[in-house]
Formats: structure tokens, C-alpha cells, sequence
């Protein structure tokens, strides 16, 4: 078998390699399905295809590799950010623990992630943030995926504090936040919050945000993120996980840390806690409502029969 050059692709070995008609199965499959054959262990590509293990090992040296780790290493290229959590969850679950193990242990990794998120703040980026959300005469938010939900807890934040607060995810998707974008001017604020593995929509939109003359604010997870270099303002948040993509946790308390910082800074904060105290009163659970909601009509009071006349004054 002539030797293959080790800078070609799993595809371009396919493409240059004769393969038998077991080893042509296992290749249709694999340009079919590359990202899930990169994450299985070769027991469970042979059983996929229907093929032997040893089958599945002479595929991989026939496409010039030494065994089949080599081929799924090859095949993993470009697909690494996508693979990790894949690759974390299938070494978490090869030792053994109880529930209390692994809950005890994912507070203990929220813990230590709250606390590198911490550490990692840069005082005058927090200014800058604090600045940059009160001074804007809008504020648009945008995250898609798990980040819709961290966005609209961050949008439900500072609609007290500011006037004008969008949050760009909706049924619509990434469709009707491109409209909302196109309506951004210098003055107002986006903020961008994607986390590995980063959604391309948000980071297309963090970009037009930009052209569009309007300050940027992400948070986002470090400097290599593909948002760290289109922003004005970078505030980073430790995300890892053993068992997800990423932990949402310290994404949330840094969320909460930074409106409580606007709220501080912010000359309205007593007098928007006090509405939204007014506001929400008559639906508390505790005696309130009786008293302050407004009440319908109710059942009309009963009428009492007249007194019976007295004899004597019949007689009158």
C-alpha cells in the first residue's frame, strides 16, 4: 500500500485510499457522521455499522494511520471546543460515585469557579461597565442557547435601573434580533453573552453591533474568546464543568454582582425598588391582598323582612 501523506484529512485519505466494500461502509458513515464518530470509542462505531472491531481497526490502517486512537485523534481536528464536555462526561462517568458524590463535588467546582471569576475581575472594567449600561440611551441584549436564559435574567436586572432594556432572544431566534440590531446608534449599549461553545449568531451580531457605532460589553469566558476581541468592555466568568459545556453559575452570580454594582451607582435604585415593592404587593402570599386589590362586586346583601306591624297600630 503506498503511504499516505500525514497532512491530509480523514475526507482526503478516504478520497485517495481503495476501500473494500466493509471498509467503504464504515467510511460513508464516518463522512456522514464525522463529529459523533470523533466522540466513539471503536466498540461502538463497529457496532454501528455492523462491522467487527478488527474490521474497523484495518479501516483505520488502511487510511494510513498506526490503529484506530490515531484515527479518531485525526478526526477529532476542528471539532476539539465542540468534543470537550463529550470527552469530560465519558472520563466523569468511568469512576464511580454516588449522588452525593457528584453533587457534593459539581457545588464544590461552582464554588471554585465563583471564586476564580472573582479573582480574575478587573476593577476598571467593572467601572467601565457600570458606566457604559447607565449611560446608555439603550441597552440590547444578546444570547442565544443557555445565554438566552442568563440574558433575561441580567434584561429582568436592569430594567430597573435603565429606561430602555431589550432582550434580544425570542421564538423568532437570531431573525429578530438581526432586525433589532440593524436599529443600533452611537449611544446605545449591546451586551454579548456567549460561552464556550460559542454560538456563531451571537458572535455575527456582537460584530454588527459594532459597525453599527454601538458600544459593546461582553461576557464571555476569557480572552480567546471570539468575543473578547470585538468588545469594548470584557468582563470573564470561569465556566468549567464535568459534566456540561459549561457551569452557568458563575456566569449568574456575576450577572447578579454586576447589577447590583449598577444599582448601587444607579441615583434611582431606592425609588425603583419602592414601585417595584408597590407593584408586586397585592399578589404577595401573606395577608396582603385582601386588602389592597382591587375587590369585585360581591353578593348583595340580603334584605331583611319588614317588622310585623303591631295589632295596635293595625287598629290605627
Amino acid at each position: 500500500m503506498a503511504k499516505v501523506p500525514d497532512n491530509l484529512s480523514v475526507a482526503q485519505r478516504i478520497a485517495r485510499t481503495a476501500l473494500s466494500p466493509s471498509h467503504r461502509q464504515i467510511a460513508d458513515y464516518v463522512l456522514e457522521q464525522p463529529l459523533k464518530v470523533a466522540a466513539m470509542p471503536i466498540d461502538e462505531l463497529a457496532a454501528k455499522v455492523g462491522v467487527s472491531v478488527a474490521t474497523a481497526n484495518r479501516f483505520a490502517r488502511a487510511l494510513g494511520f498506526e490503529g484506530y486512537a490515531q484515527f479518531r485523534a485525526a478526526l477529532v481536528l476542528g471539532f476539539e471546543s465542540a468534543l470537550a464536555p463529550v470527552e469530560r462526561l465519558r472520563s466523569k462517568l468511568e469512576q464511580s460515585a454516588d449522588a452525593m458524590d457528584v453533587v457534593a463535588a459539581t457545588l464544590a467546582e461552582m464554588i471554585r469557579n465563583i471564586e476564580r471569576t472573582r479573582d480574575g475581575l478587573d476593577a476598571a472594567e467593572c467601572a467601565r461597565a457600570v458606566k457604559a449600561i447607565l449611560g446608555a440611551k439603550r441597552v440590547f441584549i444578546v444570547g442565544f442557547g443557555s445565554s438566552s436564559w442568563l440574558g433575561g435574567l441580567l434584561a429582568r436586572n436592569l430594567d430597573l435601573y435603565c429606561e430602555n432594556v431589550q432582550l434580544l432572544a425570542s421564538m423568532e431566534g437570531s431573525s429578530h434580533a438581526a432586525r433589532a440590531i440593524h436599529r443600533l446608534r452611537p449611544g446605545d449599549l449591546a451586551i454579548a453573552i456567549a460561552f464556550p461553545r460559542y454560538l456563531s449568531d451571537t458572535v455575527l451580531l456582537a460584530r454588527r453591533a459594532r459597525e453599527a457605532g454601538a458600544e459593546l460589553l461582553a461576557l464571555t469566558d476569557g480572552a480567546s474568546s471570539p468575543l473578547a476581541a470585538l468588545a469594548d468592555i470584557r468582563l470573564y466568568a470561569s465556566t468549567d464543568s464535568q459534566y456540561y459545556a459549561n457551569s452557568e453559575a458563575s456566569v449568574l452570580a456575576l450577572i447578579e454582582a454586576l447589577s447590583s454594582a449598577v444599582g448601587h451607582a444607579s441615583e434611582h435604585s431606592v425609588r425603583a425598588a419602592a414601585q417595584v415593592a408597590e407593584a408586586v404587593l397585592p399578589w404577595l402570599h401573606g395577608g396582603h391582598s385582601g386588602r389592597v386589590r382591587p375587590v369585585g362586586d360581591g353578593p348583595a346583601p340580603k334584605r331583611h323582612a319588614p317588622a310585623a306591624s303591631s295589632p295596635q297600630k293595625e287598629k290605627e
